[in-house]
C-alpha cells in the first residue's frame, strides 16, 4: 500500500506541469483523501480545475513568498511536493532578486510552515543546474536544497521527514526546448537555433519524474537528494529528430548557460551511494539521530560510489540515439 493512500497531499505550484501529471497519476492509481494545488494563478487554476473535477481537488490561491497563506494551507497535510519556482535561466539573470524571493525565501517559507503543521513528508524538487551552479536559478536552488536538508535538523521532536529529488529537463514541459523546436518547425522555420553543437543535457519524462517522485516518498529518510539514472541526449540530435531536413545554426550560449549539465559533482561523490536505478546523495552535516542511507526506507540496498566519480551529461553511460528520440517523442503528448 503505498503512502500516498488516504493522504492530505498538497503540492506548490502545482498548475505547472510536473504538478499536472502528477495528479493525473495519483488519481488513476491511488486513493489519496485530499489533492491541494496551491499556487499563485488564477486562469491556470480555474482551467485546472476543469481537467480535474474528483471530489478530492482543492485549488488553493497563494504564494510561497506568503508564509502566512502556506500555514493555513498546510494545515492538515501529510505530504507535501514542493514544486513551485522561477525557473527560466536568462529571466533569473536579469531579475535575480525575484528569482531569490521565490526560489530561496519561499523555501524558507514551505519549510517553516511545513514545520508548524507537522507535515510528515516534504519532498522539494531541484534541478541538475543545483549542481556546480554557474547561473542565479541553479544557485538559488542549490540554496533551496541546502534549507531542505538543513530542515531535517530543526523539526525537535516532531516527525517531518525532509528530501530533496534532483532531475535534468523535463521532456515537453513549458519552457523547455521541445515545444520550442516544435513552433519554428510549425511556423515555416529555415533553420533551427542550436546554443552549441556540442551541448548536451539530462532528459527525463513527465510520467518518469512523477514516478520517480512517488517511490522517493517511500524511500525517504530526510536529508537525502535522490537523483535518477536517466539518458542524455546531444542538442543537435533532437533537433536533427524532429526536423531532419532543415539546417541548424549555432547562436551561442545563452546568458548563465552550460555547455553540459551535471547532476552530481566529484566532490560530493564521497556522499553518493548508488542503488540499481537511482543514487542518493547523503548529507553534508550530520543529524541527532545517524541514518544508515545505505538502506532505503523500503528496503533497498546501495553502496559507496568511487570517490571520483562524476555524474554528467556528457560522461554519461546512457544515450539516447535517433531512434530513442523517436519513440521518446511520440510518447509524450504536446
Amino acid at each position: 500500500m503505498h503512502l500516498i493512500n488516504d493522504k492530505n497531499i498538497l503540492i506548490t505550484g502545482g498548475t505547472g506541469s510536473f504538478g499536472k501529471k502528477f495528479v493525473s497519476t495519483i488519481l488513476e492509481k491511488y486513493n489519496p483523501k485530499k489533492i491541494v494545488i496551491y499556487s499563485r494563478d488564477e486562469l491556470k487554476q480555474y482551467e485546472m480545475a476543469q481537467a480535474f473535477s474528483d471530489k478530492c481537488m482543492r485549488f488553493f490561491i497563494g504564494d510561497v513568498r506568503d508564509s502566512k497563506r502556506l500555514e493555513i494551507a498546510l494545515n492538515g497535510i501529510d505530504i507535501c511536493i514542493h514544486a513551485a519556482a522561477l525557473k527560466h535561466v536568462p529571466l533569473a539573470e536579469y531579475n535575480p532578486m525575484e528569482c531569490i524571493k521565490t526560489n530561496i525565501d519561499g523555501a524558507s517559507n514551505v519549510i517553516n510552515a511545513a514545520l508548524k503543521n507537522n507535515v510528515r513528508h516534504i519532498i522539494a524538487l531541484s534541478t541538475d543546474k543545483a549542481a556546480n551552479p554557474i547561473n542565479l536559478y541553479g544557485a538559488t536552488k542549490l540554496c533551496s536544497d541546502k534549507q531542505f536538508i538543513a530542515a531535517n535538523n530543526m523539526k525537535g521532536s516532531r516527525d517531518c521527514r525532509f528530501s530533496v529529488v534532483r532531475y535534468g529537463n523535463v521532456v515537453g514541459s513549458r519552457g523547455s526546448v521541445i515545444p520550442f523546436f516544435k513552433k519554428l518547425i510549425e511556423s515555416g522555420a529555415k533553420e533551427l537555433p542550436i546554443t552549441d553543437f556540442a551541448m548536451s543535457r539530462f532528459f527525463i519524462t513527465l510520467e518518469s519524474g512523477v514516478e520517480f517522485v512517488l517511490k522517493s516518498i517511500e524511500r525517504m529518510h530526510g536529508g537525502e537528494i535522490f537523483i535518477p539514472k536517466i539518458p542524455s541526449v546531444y542538442i543537435k540530435d533532437l533537433a536533427h529528430t524532429l526536423a531532419p531536413d532543415i539546417p541548424l545554426r549555432a547562436i551561442g550560449i545563452r546568458a548563465g548557460e552550460k555547455l553540459h549539465e551535471v547532476m552530481i559533482p566529484r566532490d560530493d561523490s564521497r556522499l553518493c551511494i548508488e542503488f540499481e536505478d537511482f543514487y542518493t546523495l547523503m548529507p553534508t552535516i550530520s543529524f541527532q539521530t545517524p541514518i544508515d542511507y545505505t538502506h532505503t526506507q523500503d528496503g533497498l540496498v546501495g553502496n559507496p560510489i568511487n570517490s571520483e566519480f562524476e555524474y554528467a551529461s556528457n560522461t554519461n553511460t546512457q544515450w539516447l540515439d535517433s531512434k530513442a528520440i523517436s519513440a521518446l517523442l511520440q510518447s509524450c503528448d504536446f
